[in-house]
């Protein structure tokens, strides 16, 4: 019962120290540390795909060449890339619609009818 209640306490107190902290905003040099790392993270992903592609391409073309010697033709189904994600205009540029005409409340000759 005593280690429940020891945890119990330990959880809420680092929960409660957590609620207090806060890290100094970046520093300029930081800022541009990151931006720095983000480019080059992006180049690498880049080099990185395009040398998965050429692998890819290469172990193709050898499946079908081994695939031709032993008299199977193979034909590769071509992939399409997928296209760009649309371009989501941004919230201050979107006009507002027109509103939806008004419901006329009924009268209490069309009510009377009913």
């Amino acid at each position: 019962m005593k280690k429940s209640k020891f945890a119990l306490f330990f959880a809420l107190t680092v929960a409660m120290s957590g609620a207090w902290a806060k890290l100094p905003a970046p520093s300029e040099e930081a800022q541009a540390k990151a931006a720095e790392a983000k480019v080059k993270a992006a180049e690498n992903a880049k080099m990185e795909s395009e040398l998965l592609g050429k692998t890819q391409d290469r172990v193709a073309e050898k499946y079908i060449a081994d695939q031709k010697a032993k008299g199977v033709i193979v034909k590769p189904t071509p992939i399409v890339p997928p296209a760009p994600p649309a371009a989501v205009a941004p919230a201050s540029a979107v006009t507002p619609t027109a509103a939806p005409a008004p419901v006329a409340a009924p009268t209490p000759a069309t009510a009377a009818k009913k």
